[in-house]
């Protein structure tokens, strides 16, 4: 066993998350699943596979991930969520950097690739996200956001790529995808009324079809026909919602003010 601990944040997953524990649990004696309030039965299916389930109230993305953190014995944190799966290669080069000793870098990005149902793994060109997901605890932490879940690491941390990939199969049906992305835009609406952020209303007319575009040809949707066009256009609903309903908060606090300036 490597001296790693993985931690997993969940809710209702009982579908996903056997694949994803079933593919570290021979690199570590410890991995925990931080449970936010599961009614499928995510908890049972977590605990028969070995792993530590302590549940905690959702209180957004990093935050969640941060407590996460916390509960893990080990130095070493491996970052992974209930949709996703480590790949036999990946594996394998994760315990290539542990097997003379400490690893050379302080961090680690993971290749990540979208899998898509009906599909048994990544198309080989799919597009790529590669963000820190091996880190010592020491070298970063999890940022405190609502909704952006990445590592921030110290001033001067070695950071190097794995050229493994873990398979994201984040889409369970187009119905399902819609459903999160509406969730997940009412959070990413909330976080730029926290931050204070005001994105210009013209923005509204063209984030659609330039999300789209993005998707559909800036990764690489085409690649997978009929289903990848479906696919780039749920990409360009939830960009076009997060501004819409960023642009509904702002108009309805202006209108709140107004009024009670009128009534001043």
């Amino acid at each position: 066993m490597l001296p790693i601990s993985v931690f997993i944040i969940a809710k209702n997953e009982a579908d996903r998350i056997g694949a994803t524990i079933r593919a570290v649990r021979d690199l570590t004696d410890d991995v925990i699943v931080i449970d936010s309030g599961s009614t499928d039965g995510t908890q049972a299916v977590a605990e028969e596979l070995g792993a530590r389930v302590i549940f905690n109230a959702w209180p957004g993305y990093g935050l969640q991930k941060r407590f996460g953190e916390e509960q893990c014995r080990h130095e070493w944190l491996l970052n992974i969520d209930a949709d996703e799966e480590l790949s036999p290669t990946l594996r394998e080069e994760i315990k290539t950097l542990f097997a003379h000793g400490e690893p050379s870098c302080q961090a680690y990005g993971i290749r990540i690739a979208e899998t898509y149902p009906g599909e048994v793994s990544p198309h080989p060109l799919a597009y790529r996200i590669a963000p820190v997901r091996l880190y010592r605890k020491d070298a970063g932490r999890y940022s405190t956001s609502l909704v952006h879940d990445r590592v921030e690491l110290k001033q001067g941390t070695k950071v190097r790529k794995l050229r493994g990939l873990v398979h994201h199969r984040s889409i369970r049906s187009l119905g399902d995808q819609i459903a999160k992305l509406n969730f997940y835009t009412d959070q990413l609406a909330l976080d730029l009324e926290v931050r204070r952020v005001s994105i210009p209303t013209w923005r509204v007319y063209f984030e659609f079809p330039a999300a789209f575009i993005k998707a559909y040809f800036g990764r690489l949707h085409f690649l997978r026909g009929t289903y990848g066009f479906l696919i780039a256009m749920n990409y360009a609903t939830w960009r076009h919602l997060r501004l819409a309903k960023h642009y509904e908060k702002k108009r309805l606090n202006a209108l709140a003010k107004e009024a009670r300036g009128e009534r001043a």
